[in-house]
């Protein structure tokens, strides 16, 4: 499949300048800025205006509940995420709260108010990097979270810091051009898709 590091067509600064950042300042994120954030993502839209998403703020003041959210991260994650003073659980409500139904659009309604979230961080030059990289197990156990809430992503949010204080492997990482799949390679046609095996 065909990838490009050219945006083709013109799209607002906001996803021009979106990364997910790895290097960090260890300095706290005023808290006017991470209600900014979160004001950004209870705009996103939603299946029926559900709004299934829920998060839970980890601080580095917030020592155990920090340390809980780092501890379930793969070591390729904690490697980095170290001097990151935020980790953001994201989570989806996975029924819905007027009939107890399943909400099968949780995850997906998460993911927009996600997206949102990371705009606005990159916009008050923030760094925000969503982690699908963690024991998702250990994780809801440790949090004591109910069967109806699935963990999205974990997101670390803070100031950027000097790349060079990464290792050289993240650092090429961090300073590669972003690359995507060109929209001929996602768009599908009728027809294209693979015909269902027979039962």
């Amino acid at each position: 499949m065909e990838k490009s590091t050219i945006i083709e067509h013109e799209v607002i600064d906001a996803i021009k300048k979106r990364r997910s950042g790895r290097a960090y300042v260890e300095r706290p994120v005023e808290a006017e800025k991470i209600h900014i954030v979160l004001e950004a993502a209870r705009w996103a839209p939603s299946s029926s205006n559900e709004q299934p998403w829920r998060y839970i703020l980890a601080t580095k003041e917030n020592t155990e509940l920090y340390n809980k959210v780092f501890d379930s991260l793969a070591d390729g994650n904690k490697v980095w995420v170290t001097k990151a003073p935020v980790l953001l659980v994201s989570l989806a409500k996975k029924t819905f709260i007027r009939n107890g139904a399943v909400n099968r659009h949780a995850l997906y309604d998460t993911g927009a108010a996600n997206c949102l979230l990371c705009l606005q961080t990159s916009a008050l030059g923030l760094n925000a990097h969503q982690m699908g990289g963690f024991d998702y197990a250990k994780l809801k156990e440790s949090l004591s979270l109910s069967d109806d809430f699935d963990i999205a992503s974990v997101i670390s949010i803070g100031y950027p810091s000097d790349l060079n204080e990464l290792s050289e492997t993240l650092r090429m990482r961090e300073v590669a051009p972003r690359e995507r799949y060109t929209q001929a390679e996602f768009m599908i046609h009728p027809g294209e898709l693979d015909e269902p095996e027979d039962l």
